[in-house]
């Protein structure tokens, strides 16, 4: 099988030594992409690029470069990079679903304690309501009893008046 020349081999197979790469990843957001055109001789269209600055990505991470002959920083090891983005972009992806979770679970709980509330808002009307049927029974009692109290004070002292 022929391997385009820009693609890496499937590594790292079962038995090796692997870890995760959550921490390692977080470099790449260190990292600072620009904009830029190549040298006329490598593209005579000076066509815009897009990419990092190999040696700004060495001091962030020196695995994420390749180093030439001489041991100078050559280019960028992209392939890595993008390795270290789904990482990270995986971790970003969990804490929003998660969000996602804790939102739904909370929306939940807002419309059981809306519920709640609206019942116990209608149960206190209709003891309002019987509060006041009660207080203006009872006040027409009082005014009643008032009235009773009057005529029963009155009735004496007429009957003292005719003797």
């Amino acid at each position: 099988m022929i391997r385009p020349a820009n693609s890496a081999r499937s590594f790292p197979r079962p038995g090796s030594r692997t870890r995760s790469s959550d921490k390692a990843s977080e470099a790449i957001l260190a990292l600072k992409p620009v904009t830029f055109r190549y040298e006329e001789e490598l593209d005579p269209d000076g066509m815009p690029q897009f990419g990092l600055i190999a040696e700004e990505v060495e001091k962030v991470n020196p695995d994420l470069v390749v180093r030439d002959e001489d041991g100078k920083v050559s280019t960028v090891r992209y392939e890595a990079v993008n390795a270290m983005l789904l990482n990270e972009f995986l971790k970003e992806h969990r804490k929003v679903e998660e969000q996602d979770r804790r939102l739904q679970k909370q929306e939940a709980t807002i419309a059981s304690q809306q519920k709640e509330f609206q019942s116990a808002v209608a149960q206190q009307r209709k003891e309002i309501q019987l509060l006041r049927a009660s207080l203006a029974e009872q006040a027409a009692q009082i005014q009643k009893v008032g009235a009773q109290l009057e005529a029963s004070k009155a009735v004496p002292e007429s009957v003292s008046n005719n003797q």
